[in-house]
């Protein structure tokens, strides 16, 4: 783990970090960089303005001294910098925040924000917005939200809280609650519980089943009734896969409404808020691992979620 960095959170983001090698294990002969400038050049990508970066000071060691193009290569020195950040278009809608303690926040976010700053979205995330808004630069999601899924997300205030309600999420303690909007077909039987092996390959877009494998995702489905000609379901699932809920529905023949990857892909423009997807975090029920407090955290979001902007 690298140490403290010398450089404060920007925008809410702590800054990237690089550590030299202790020598280049191919050239055990040879100096491997002649300059820190030649090194950055050779670990960064060649989209970075690693010149344009040095000459603005932008480097920083581990001890806040500044890394100039000239200064000799030096091993196992830990560097700390900012990234450039690309222009985001602004994601519409308020984050509300349903609950604030010593150790956790809880809101109650809007479709089409990110919960955590990741590939185009980093500025429009809840994290970097929280963190920023709130004043709590260690502020840490402790579950995931697809980001064009609305409602309940649930926030450590600090890294010291964090082991123990993450655990309680590994361990199926906490039970959440989703509401979606799908077709209608009468055909279906309700109550009913979808078992499944799922999985999402690292640059695939969709899940997907796995036949004949152990099961690793269930969800019972209940059926509340319609709104505006659409079936209202209630979701409450037992683990938690990524796409979870959007696949059992759509493999009972009943996509959300609003999905852009189920059935089909759609292109959807990064800027397009018009067609949310039709599914709540509405409900989160846990006993506190701290204190032993029995909570419940409620969305005060309503289906159908109306487009955004």
């Amino acid at each position: 783990m690298p140490p403290r960095s010398p450089l404060p959170p920007r925008h809410g983001l702590s800054a990237a970090w690089l550590r030299t090698p202790d020598r280049d294990r191919s050239r055990p002969e040879a100096t491997p960089w002649p300059t820190m400038a030649d090194w950055l050049h050779h670990r960064l990508p060649e989209h970075v303005e690693v010149d344009a970066m040095l000459a603005e000071g932008r480097f920083v060691a581990e001890d806040g001294r500044v890394v100039r193009a000239g200064d000799p290569f030096r091993p196992h020195v830990f560097v700390f910098f900012h990234r450039d950040l690309r222009e985001e278009p602004e994601v519409p809608g308020t984050i509300h925040v349903v609950h604030r303690d010593e150790r956790l926040v809880v809101v109650d976010k809007p479709p089409f924000l990110s919960t955590i700053p990741r590939g185009r979205h980093v500025t429009q995330s809840v994290v970097v917005r929280l963190r920023a808004e709130l004043g709590l630069p260690e502020l840490s999601p402790l579950h995931r939200l697809d980001r064009v899924t609305s409602g309940l997300v649930m926030l450590a205030t600090e890294r010291r809280w964090r082991g123990a309600y993450q655990s309680a999420f590994e361990h199926r303690a906490m039970t959440k609650t989703y509401w979606a909007l799908a077709p209608i077909r009468p055909e279906l039987a309700f109550p009913l519980i979808v078992r499944d092996h799922l999985d999402k390959e690292r640059g695939r877009l969709q899940a997907r089943v796995v036949p004949g494998a152990p099961v690793n995702a269930e969800t019972l489905i209940e059926w509340e009734g319609e709104v505006d000609g659409a079936g209202l379901y209630r979701l409450s699932p037992r683990t938690g896969r990524t796409h979870q809920l959007r696949m059992h529905l759509n493999g009972l023949g009943i996509p959300i409404l609003g999905d852009p990857l189920y059935p089909v892909v759609q292109d959807v423009p990064v800027d397009d808020f018009s067609r949310p997807l039709q599914l709540l975090a509405g409900r989160l029920r846990f006993t506190d691992p701290v204190d032993g407090a029995e909570r419940e955290f409620r969305s005060a979001r309503r289906l159908p979620i109306a487009p955004q902007g």
